[in-house]
Parts: C-alpha cells; structure tokens; sequence
C-alpha cells in the first residue's frame, strides 16, 4: 500500500477543490464527487456525466496504484481525459493526496 500524511494531503487537496467535493453525498462539479473514490470503479460515479470517453473505455478501479499514476499526469494516464490539472510530480505528494482520499469513505 502506498503510506501518506492524510493531514498533509487534505492541505494539497485545496487544488482539487476548483473541481472536485470530497463531502459525502457532495455535489459533482466539473469533476466528480471523490467520497468513496479509492477501490471504486473508474468513471463510475453515480450521477456524474461529464467523463471522457477516454476515461470511460478504461476497465479496472481506482486503486492507490491507479491513483498514484493518474495523479502523476492525468494525460499520460488517459491520453484525453478531460481532466486539466498537470498533475504532482513529488511521489510524497501523491502519496499523502492519496492517503487522504483513503479517509473519504463509509
């Protein structure tokens, strides 16, 4: 498993939050609501229309590692994701980014 700061990502998640909520039942922005996200399937948020069809064809959930890598670089993840953000580049970073996703669940 991939060991982060929670505390540290929830400061890092302040760049998420142009288009992302992490509340549960939180509303879908540009991006989708991410309660519950680690081990969900990918572009399988209920109510959440905009995906790409790029992100939609992909098979698998968003595991740590899945995360980890599409966190990297969304665009080398998903060629075209519709997702804009350039991405972390620090591996402590998306480790502790992750490591709060973790905590937003039932």
């Amino acid at each position: 498993p991939i060991v982060g700061d929670a505390e540290k990502g929830k400061k890092l998640f302040k760049k998420c939050k142009s288009c992302h909520t992490a509340e549960k039942d939180g509303k879908h922005k540009s991006g989708p609501n991410l309660w519950n996200i680690v081990g969900a399937d990918i572009a399988s948020k209920e109510g959440f229309t905009k995906y790409s069809k790029a992100l939609q064809a992909l098979d698998g959930s968003w595991s740590e590692e899945n995360l980890d890598q599409f966190i990297t670089k969304p665009k080398a993840f998903v060629k075209k994701t519709k997702m804009t953000f350039a991405g972390l580049k620090k591996e402590a970073d998306r480790a502790n980014l992750i490591a709060f996703l973790n905590q937003l669940s039932d």
